[in-house]
């Protein structure tokens, strides 16, 4: 996998950083978006230090909502790299915590508007870019939440469904052009997400999983590289479960 190039949305922090970590350290040059710069300079740092075989690290700030800066991100990545084999498509937020009568519209909008009308324009200009190049994975950030009800999260699993449908969607439709989309499911993991949501009070989510804890962002890493590598040359459509044992259930 040297030689190779990945965008990571939402890479300067938690699943993403992680992802990030994992795929610089197979020699893979890592492209990180985010919001703050300053977030993303640190991370490049951190990503940088375990790089191997020559890959490179980049940040760029971007707003995923925004289809402009959608666009240039990709065309500046192929313009710098010549190609774009590899896509993590992982910004994603998560705003309220309460029952749909007590939820603000606003919120939900902010929500689809960056996880699912984000997640659409990084999906379409990254599979325009594979398709020119006869081969390419992607991997969305889905959720638990996308795939059952959630308590106090309805809008939150509201967006994360939609994940679900546009990733086995796109799979059908490319999956005869070399281009791989998959998902993973996680669970709840230890991420600064998570914890604004709760005040740091993990209990109750712990008790939902069959393990007894929450996962760590690194879990998930290992389970989006999987299904980027050649190991899953098979594998599209798929929605990975990485969840403590949670969808077992």
């Amino acid at each position: 996998m040297s030689n190779q190039v990945a965008l990571v949305t939402g890479g300067a922090t938690g699943i993403g950083k992680a992802t990030a970590l994992k795929l610089a350290s197979q020699g893979i040059s890592v492209i990180i978006s985010g919001r703050r710069q300053e977030l993303g300079d640190a991370a490049v740092v951190e990503i940088a230090a375990v790089a191997r075989g020559g890959a490179e690290v980049r940040f760029i700030q971007n707003d995923v909502s925004d289809e402009a800066a959608v666009t240039a991100m990709i065309d500046g990545i192929v313009a710098e790299f010549g190609r774009l084999d590899m896509a993590v498509n992982n910004a994603g937020i998560f705003n309220e915590y309460c029952s749909l009568d007590q939820s603000s519209t606003q919120h939900f909008r902010d929500m689809l508007d960056i996880n699912v009308v984000g997640l659409y324009f990084c999906m379409k200009y990254e599979i325009a870019q594979m398709r020119k190049q006869g081969q390419g994975a992607i991997v969305n950030l889905a959720s638990i939440a996308g795939l059952n009800g959630i308590p106090w999260g309805g809008t939150y699993a509201a967006t994360k469904h939609a994940v679900v449908g546009l990733t086995k969607s796109a799979a059908l439709d490319h999956a005869a052009e070399g281009i791989r989309v998959n998902a993973v499911a996680p669970g709840a993991i230890r991420t600064d997400i998570i914890a604004d949501q709760l005040n740091n009070n993990l209990a109750e989510l712990e008790a939902m999983h069959p393990m007894h804890r929450v996962g760590k962002p690194e879990e998930i890493a290992n389970g989006i590289f999987w299904l980027l590598s050649g190991q899953s040359s098979f594998v599209t459509g798929h929605i990975l479960n990485v969840d403590g044992g949670f969808q077992a259930k």
